[in-house]
């Protein structure tokens, strides 16, 4: 009597600008797992929250396994016996090996891989790790909480800023911790969305007119 061979996993990538609720999503998305009785591994990559945490920014966190460039990833869920899932945050910070062996998990041992990170960086270009997810998920789809630019439109595009200038220059990866919150825009009512390094550099979440224009609004916290 032949058996059925397992049914592989899927790879999912969930992908928006800071501030979008992604984090706070692999977590829902885990402690729905959990209520099934399934059991799974949590990986981070520069969390902000400093220790290896999948944390958010509305208090939600749970630990996570940090990642490095150089850690196997299929290795490391082989490692951690039966695996039913993976969640992935900061995931446009992984290599695309790693992204690759989150694939192979899922083929061979019908693990299900959650990804979450933002898309694009500071220059609007594609992080390799988001990218290579763009080409081999089987499921890609933007977070839905709608992040707003300080004219009220959408926002989708990170810049970064170098003493009150959007710069385009600079290294991909520059972690920022999580600054005060900034006043609201009189006009809209909205507030800047903004992390801080400590050092004069921080990100603000800018639609793609204001993001190329290297527009910040004009309430520009100090």
């Amino acid at each position: 009597m032949s058996t059925v061979p397992p049914q592989p996993g899927s790879v999912r990538f969930f992908y928006g600008p800071m501030d979008c609720g992604k984090s706070t999503l692999a977590l829902q998305i885990h402690d729905n797992q959990l209520r099934q009785g399934r059991r799974g591994v949590l990986l981070t990559r520069f969390d902000r929250s400093g220790p290896a945490r999948i944390s958010s920014r509305i208090g939600l966190s749970s630990p996570a396994l940090e990642v490095t460039g150089d850690l196997d990833l299929a290795q490391v869920v082989r490692e951690a016996g039966t695996v039913d899932y993976a969640i992935v945050d900061e995931a446009q910070f992984l290599t695309a090996a790693q992204v690759d062996q989150l694939a192979l998990v899922a083929d061979e041992q019908s693990v299900d891989v959650f990804a979450f990170g933002i898309a694009t960086d500071f220059r609007s270009r594609l992080f390799p790790g988001s990218a290579r997810f763009f080409e081999i998920a089987d499921g890609v789809a933007p977070v839905q909480v709608e992040v707003l630019c300080w004219c009220g439109r959408a926002a989708r595009f990170n810049a970064r800023v170098v003493e009150g200038r959007v710069t385009r220059e600079g290294p991909t990866i520059m972690i920022a911790d999580t600054g005060a919150e900034p006043v609201p825009d009189p006009a809209t009512g909205s507030r800047p969305h903004s992390e801080r390094d400590g050092s004069g550099t921080r990100y603000r979440v800018l639609c793609r007119r204001h993001f190329r224009m290297g527009l910040l609004g004009p309430i520009e916290p100090g």
